[in-house]
């Protein structure tokens, strides 16, 4: 029996609905997110550029996966299948609650509570960042929608594309992230690094302390990720470079439906020129390739010592 390699199969990829018609439930699961990311930010041994604050897409949801407490552990998943969010423990405890309609405060004051049951105590800054909009988890009453289909459906998406994502990191040698969703943009994202430090970043994220993005980006990298949709109105893969090199813009970067976004500073594909293509892994395969060799060509990174044959 061969296995068949899934970035190989050209199958057809997950429809999503229009942002415009999830917007709303799509910005309450963010400072969902963000509210169990914080746990995890809290409690989890730090790991360099916040790797230790990030989520990993599963075969139902996401999770935190394991974080340590006292002598054994727990984690908080989503399941985006039965929607619910579940904790559980080392010890075989747990407690979970339905994922709906719920405001932000409801989702915070349920998870605190589910956590204290469990005698798990943790603190955590409560209220979210990299947001225009921040408004404190226990007073958001006004964000407070979910819809389950289109929850499901964005799931499905990063099911897809985390194979592919994951094939491209596979060829790289030198230091490179996991596969991970970073809670403060809903990014599923994955980053190279040339080796060298990288200039000072000047920050400016929304409602997101300067530090941050100096330690996330103390040296040089390229990166590439996909967003849902928030910020361009529809869902699209990214890359970018930082520093950005000379030229960088300019570079000629497969498919041809890419372009680069000059007020973003990133190249940008959408989802659905992916999607509707005849190969579409190929066809995100290349984007993150090109975009690559973009930063690595013109910022003369060692590509023989960094990269597989």
């Amino acid at each position: 029996m061969t296995m068949e390699n899934t970035t190989d199969r050209k199958i057809g990829w997950p429809e999503l609905p229009p942002f415009e018609s999830w917007q709303d439930t799509c910005t309450t699961l963010h400072l969902w997110t963000q509210i169990v990311g914080k746990i995890r930010l809290k409690l989890a041994p730090p790991v360099n550029h916040c790797w230790s604050s990030a989520l990993y897409v599963t075969t139902r949801g996401l999770t935190t996966s394991p974080i340590p407490y006292g002598t054994g552990a727990f984690s908080i998943d989503f399941d985006f299948i039965h929607h619910v969010l579940c904790i559980r423990t080392s010890e075989g405890d747990e407690r979970s609650f339905a994922l709906e309609p719920m405001s932000v405060a409801d989702f915070y004051r349920k998870t605190m509570e589910a956590l204290d049951e469990l005698d798990i105590e943790v603190a955590i800054y409560a209220r979210p960042v990299e947001v225009v909009e921040a408004i404190p988890f226990a007073e958001d009453t006004t964000h407070a929608s979910y819809d389950a289909d289109a929850v499901r459906r964005f799931w499905s998406v990063l099911v897809t594309i985390e194979p592919v994502f994951m094939e491209f990191r596979s060829r790289f040698l030198g230091k490179v992230s996991p596969v991970h969703l970073f809670w403060g943009a809903l990014d599923l994202a994955v980053t190279r690094f040339s080796g060298r430090t990288a200039p000072k970043h000047p920050g400016g994220a929304p409602n997101c302390p300067n530090w941050v993005m100096e330690e996330a980006y103390s040296h040089e990298v390229s990166s590439a990720g996909f967003w849902a949709g928030a910020g361009l109105g529809e869902a699209a893969f990214y890359a970018y470079a930082y520093p950005a090199p000379t030229g960088f813009s300019a570079y000629p970067v497969l498919p041809e439906s890419a372009y680069f976004h000059d007020k973003m500073g990133e190249f940008i594909l959408p989802y659905e020129a992916v999607r509707t293509a005849a190969d579409p892994a190929a066809t995100l395969l290349s984007f993150l390739q090109t975009t690559y060799e973009a930063a690595a060509n013109l910022a003369a990174w060692d590509r023989n010592a960094l990269e597989r044959a």
